[in-house]
């Protein structure tokens, strides 16, 4: 083959073309509160992806510990191409049935973290504005972040919804409370700074998404874990009121748990501060965050501060003074797989003890003849405390008050290799599906197939016809009845998609009475 010389109209030629093709990943330029911002585009140059953009000030020095601060001004053009760093906490590394896709970037992480992400069609701003939905993440309070690869938002923004995912302060750093910092608030609270950065990003959308051609008024919150009991928070705070009309909560809710009062959780931040020698809250403040990361580790979670949280979860549903929503929500098969059950006589003993005259009953749902059968039981159990009662409680509370409400079991264990190969439809393993999201999972430890993009073609037309309506059925795919609690039915998400009754129901109800009873 015979080169031809390059010639200085090549040489332009190719430099207009490269500009051209450079343009066209950058976004348009919006102005929204706080400044203008661009992001990127996708490859096709469809979607328009704005990363870091920040909602709040950075919750640092004389500002850790409170509310979420108005979001400082910026002259110019802030570039929106990367996620802002992290909520500090401890680097991320895989364990368990977590592999890498399933955490964030180990860089950055930051106690500056409070920016949100949004991916939007870029046709959205000749049409009519769109549905949103609003992703919070989970890790137990103590870890995780926006910038997970599972919870991009681009295939979702695909099929006509904007999605916003954010971050919020996790640990010590977002439940703390001291009293100094009751009496600072000027509200007679403190420790819900968690809660309250979501509150803020909530008012951000509310203020903010009709730029990205997103409805204001039409918004989800959405959440697995403890984000999953984050949206359950926020559906009963009255600081939250206005701000979305549907819910969806995967894996997670606060009924019947105890979340610790505010008097509590002051009482834990005095011991806190006297284990740092930092006796006040200005002493406090000057601690370096990573001495804070290392030596308060016993906050991990909500707190019923009478301002964010009134009253515990159950009580607030009870009055019926929770926020209007619909409610899509459910669980997974294997949540919380036991290591090391006991065997068939341990497992009856400790049963037989604790329940007594009653015990038959237990063991009729949870049956213990063999040390396998026993096994079994153990992981059913374990599964059903965790977040079968959760859930489910939260479904019959929604259906008991005449509100939608949607429930699922997510069944595909996820085809795995090596040591991931133990772990079945395991805790978060639904996330991916939902959003339609498997191109980021790691196929030499998972090989997924056919079935699993069958699975996720389903679940994400569910998840994203919820968002638009408040009910998840559609052309095509299977019927998911709402729930209801004389006959109730749940659709199960695995090999094969279809709704039934659920069957564990009695279970369910024997657990949530006995613990009444405590």
């Amino acid at each position: 083959m015979k080169l031809r010389a390059f010639s200085l109209s090549n040489l332009l030629l190719a430099v207009a073309l490269a500009t051209l093709h450079f343009s066209a990943q950058a976004s348009d330029t919006l102005r929204i509160e706080g400044g203008r911002v661009s992001g990127t585009v996708s490859s096709d140059g469809r979607i328009s992806i704005f990363k870091g953009i920040p909602f709040a000030a950075p919750p640092v020095g004389n500002l850790r510990w409170k509310a979420p601060q108005p979001v400082k001004k910026w002259s110019g053009v802030k570039v929106c191409d990367a996620f802002g760093p992290s909520p500090i906490q401890n680097e991320p590394a895989p364990f368990s049935m977590w592999s890498a896709e399933f955490l964030i970037p180990k860089a950055p992480i930051s106690e500056d973290c409070l920016y949100l992400n949004v991916w939007t069609d870029k046709q959205g701003k000749t049409t009519a504005k769109k549905p949103v939905v609003v992703w919070i993440y989970g890790g137990g309070f103590v870890s995780g972040g926006a910038g997970c690869a599972i919870y991009d938002g681009e295939a979702t923004a695909r099929k006509g919804v904007v999605f916003v995912s954010i971050n919020y302060r996790v640990g010590a750093f977002g439940f703390f409370a001291h009293p100094e910092l009751t009496k600072e608030s000027g509200k007679n609270a403190s420790g819900n700074y968690a809660l309250m950065d979501q509150i803020a990003a909530l008012k951000w959308v509310k203020k903010n998404i009709a730029q990205f051609g997103g409805d204001p008024e039409n918004v989800t919150i959405a959440g697995q874990s403890a984000g999953s009991m984050s949206v359950n928070c926020l559906v009963v705070s009255p600081q939250a009121k206005g701000l979305f009309n549907k819910a969806i909560a995967e894996s997670g809710a606060g009924f019947g748990r105890n979340y610790p009062s505010l008097k509590q959780a002051e009482e834990a931040g005095l011991k806190a501060g006297e284990k740092l020698n930092a006796t006040s809250l200005a002493a406090l403040r000057k601690v370096p965050a990573e001495e804070i990361l290392k030596n308060i580790t016993t906050y991990r979670g909500p707190i019923t501060d009478g301002l964010v949280l009134p009253e515990s979860v159950s009580t607030i549903y009870q009055a019926g003074k929770q926020n209007a929503v619909t409610l899509l929500t459910g669980w997974n098969q294997n949540e919380n797989a036991v290591a090391k059950p006991k065997n068939a006589a341990d497992f009856q003993a400790q049963y037989n003890q604790q329940y007594g005259p009653i015990a038959q009953t237990f063991f009729q749902y949870y049956p213990a003849q063999s040390d396998a059968e026993a096994a079994h039981s153990q992981d059913e159990l374990a599964r059903d405390m965790s977040y079968g009662i959760q859930n489910y409680s939260w479904a019959q509370a929604q259906a008991q008050q005449g509100k939608g409400a949607y429930l699922y079991r997510f069944t595909r264990k996820l085809p795995a290799t090596g040591i991931y190969a133990q772990y079945g439809a395991f805790h978060t393993g639904e996330v991916a599906y939902a959003y339609d999201n498997l191109r980021f999972i790691d196929r030499a430890l998972r090989p997924l197939n056919a079935t699993d993009d069958q699975i996720a073609n389903v679940m994400s037309a569910y998840w994203v016809n919820f968002i638009k309506t408040g009910n998840p059925n559609g052309t095509g795919l299977p019927q998911w009845p709402a729930f209801n609690t004389n006959a109730p039915q749940m659709i199960m998400l695995g090999d094969e998609i279809k709704a039934g009754p659920l069957t564990e129901q009695p279970a369910l109800d024997f657990l949530i009475e006995q613990a009444a009873k405590r």
